[in-house]
């Protein structure tokens, strides 16, 4: 079961769910329109490496946009900040953005209850494609949770990407025992 736009709306007024900045506006009938932020990364090198750190190069989307291109693989960020203390967030790509081409993460659409922070995207396009910070980008969708949750995400002692700040961050892969 999804939230309605109501259902969402009491939520925030409870407090468990957050969305900065929030514009009614961007409420759709059961999901909230979220933004692309103003920075973007690439990874430094071409191979990467899953048992080690692999850093990013961070550059700022300029004024007149930034033409993705296929096979660069490209990080960004959410413009919205957000907080989800009771349900499970989905994001998911808008309907406009995938006719473009754009697809906005590659396997990490679900949040975790507990999540706080802007949504780093994993962006590939299939074509040439213009983007613009502040361009809708993707929805989150909310779901209800059954039961009690033991430990939320924002409590974890080894949550990876908590807090994540409002410039795209990179995989934490290698923080893993394997």
């Amino acid at each position: 079961m999804i939230l309605s736009d109501k259902r969402i709306l009491e939520e925030i007024e409870k407090g468990t769910i957050k969305i900065e900045p929030y514009n009614r506006q961007c409420l759709g009938s059961n999901s909230y329109d979220v933004h692309l932020g103003k920075y973007l990364a690439t990874y430094r090198e071409h191979i990467l490496d899953a048992k080690k750190h692999n850093e990013i190069e961070v550059f700022e989307i300029p004024d007149d946009g930034f033409v993705l291109y296929p096979h660069i693989f490209y990080l960004g960020v959410t413009e919205e900040y957000t907080e989800t203390h009771a349900h499970v967030p989905f994001l998911e790509g808008k309907s406009s953005t995938g006719r473009l081409g754009i697809d906005i993460h590659a396997t990490a659409g679900k949040g975790d209850v507990g999540f706080c922070g802007n949504w780093t995207l994993e962006i590939s396009v299939k074509q040439p494609v213009k983007v613009y910070k502040g361009m809708p980008i993707g929805q989150l969708i909310y779901f209800p949770v059954e039961g009690e949750i033991e430990v939320k995400y924002n409590q974890k002692k080894n949550a990876k990407y908590s807090g994540q700040p409002d410039r795209p961050v990179e995989s934490m892969m290698w923080k893993n025992n394997f």
